[in-house]
């Protein structure tokens, strides 16, 4: 049975950068929706015995069109939330240190750079989508943006997502309204860096 993760924080917690009814809506319904209707279609396909990351990394392997559709939307709405949850904090904001802050310098140029390369990924997708860091085996770090609750597992480049910025409109309309830019510049502000450093070091 595939689970959603279990917030450590309370859902005013990220106040004043994310408002708790966007945290309760979007975790609370949204969130809890995409992962109950995972359940109900993976057991229909018969794949409840591969982990998530197995899941999404092998779509194809789904015969059936509709089922496959429906795992991939639902499955990557399981994924996508469980990972940005899972590194929003209270306590978050600054710099990653030590070997990710190391990669990402060399990779972009300086933290500043990054910020700016994956704001403008997030910026830039059109319509509801994501923006990711990934890393690879290699701990090569890379920048993308995907549609709907597509995510970099299901491309088969080797990638896994350590770090996620949500611009579906449920992630911040009821707060920013349309000024998606706004919620990208805020956000960083509840960026937990140690647990986007441990999904680094956990892709090596």
């Amino acid at each position: 049975m595939y689970e959603q993760i279990k917030l450590d924080y309370a859902f005013d917690a990220l106040e004043p950068y994310i408002d708790a009814l966007t945290v309760e809506t979007h975790y609370g319904k949204h969130h809890v929706n995409y992962t109950n209707t995972l359940n109900t279609l993976a057991e229909k396909a018969g794949v409840t015995d591969k982990d998530i990351v197995s899941l999404l990394s092998s779509l194809d392997s789904i015969a059936d069109e509709t089922l496959r559709k429906g795992i991939r939307n639902n499955g990557g709405g399981c994924y996508n939330h469980n990972l940005y949850f899972g590194t929003l904090s209270p306590n978050g904001g600054g710099e990653p240190q030590g070997k990710l802050a190391d990669k990402i310098a060399a990779t972009f140029g300086s933290f500043d750079e990054f910020k700016e390369k994956i704001s403008n990924a997030a910026a830039t997708q059109f319509g509801s989508g994501w923006a990711w860091l990934s890393a690879n085996k290699a701990g090569d770090l890379k920048i993308t943006a995907t549609s709907n609750q597509d995510n970099p597992l299901m491309d088969g480049s080797g990638y896994t997502p350590i770090m996620a910025i949500d611009v579906w409109e449920h992630a911040y309309y009821l707060k920013y309204k349309n000024l998606r830019a706004e919620y990208i510049k805020q956000i960083f502000n509840v960026i937990d860096w140690n647990k986007v450093a441990a999904n680094y070091e956990a892709c090596l």
